[in-house]
């Protein structure tokens, strides 16, 4: 893997305050921390995205590849995370051949990104109008009960949520209904990218499981996992029709927790 260098301490992913319930009782309460995260490829600005400072380097790697920064593992050269008391900044070094492929000043973000928009800021629409690599030559097929089995475990894989019961996870399931990893964030987007980055640097066979989200799935969810080459996502909520169009574009498969059990999406 690429060299990481990491200054000043790292924020911590969540706090505890004292509240009053509306009985007068004192409780104990935990929060999560939205950090701003800013990346900066070969001293150029290009984001700064609302984060929980949790799994950095995952999250360098899976946000640079889902934004095509880069292509591979490989076109990262090395990476300085610099913990301060505004943020924290990642200054990633990546080869030269991906600077002159990928001009950061026509692709950049214009406004911070926001813990809920894994778009936002893009200078253009089109953006959300390009085609999606297919993942598959047709949808692949699920055990509803398999997806039912990673939705009951989900919460056991998730440790900041168990104390404050508001973050998302990004779990990568095995095709018997085994949760393998899982990643967590205050935004599902951070959630996903952050999984994906891990995924790249294990080298997993992606076409060997799924993702499941605990969220509903929306256009930024499909958008990053086909650019890896997911062939399946799970959420515990439905889909945007935007995310079921861009999914059957690529060949997606989409499963969600339905009110009457873990249903198949169609678009």
């Amino acid at each position: 893997m690429f060299p990481v260098n990491v200054t000043g301490d790292a924020a911590a992913t969540d706090r505890r305050i004292e509240i009053r319930s509306a009985g007068g009782a004192a409780a104990t309460w935990h929060i999560p921390e939205e950090t701003p995260v800013a990346f900066v490829y070969n001293r150029r600005n290009f984001a700064v995205m609302l984060a929980t400072p949790l799994d950095i380097v995952d999250y360098v790697v899976g946000f640079s590849l889902t934004e095509g920064v880069v292509d591979n593992v490989s076109d990262i050269l090395g990476l300085d995370i610099i913990h301060t008391e505004k943020g924290v900044d990642l200054r990633v070094r990546i080869a030269k051949k991906r600077l002159e492929r990928f001009d950061l000043r026509q692709r950049r973000r214009n406004m911070p990104g926001t813990a809920g928009c894994g778009v936002c800021g893009l200078e253009s629409a089109d953006a959300f109008f390009a085609v999606l690599p297919q993942v598959s030559e047709t949808p692949v097929k699920l055990n509803e009960k398999i997806v039912l089995k990673a939705i009951k475990t989900l919460d056991g894989r998730q440790p900041i949520n168990q104390r404050t019961h508001t973050v998302h996870a990004a779990a990568w399931v095995g095709l018997d209904g085994a949760i393998l990893q899982a990643r967590e964030d205050v935004g599902r987007h951070n959630a996903l990218d952050k999984l994906l980055g891990a995924l790249a640097l294990a080298n997993a066979d992606i076409k060997a499981g799924f993702v499941l989200m605990s969220s509903r799935c929306s256009y930024e969810l499909v958008e990053k996992a086909a650019r890896r080459g997911v062939t399946a996502l799970a959420s515990i909520s439905g889909p945007t029709n935007f995310a079921l169009r861009k999914a059957a574009e690529a060949n997606m498969a989409l499963y969600a927790r339905g009110p009457s059990g873990v249903v198949e999406l169609v678009g």
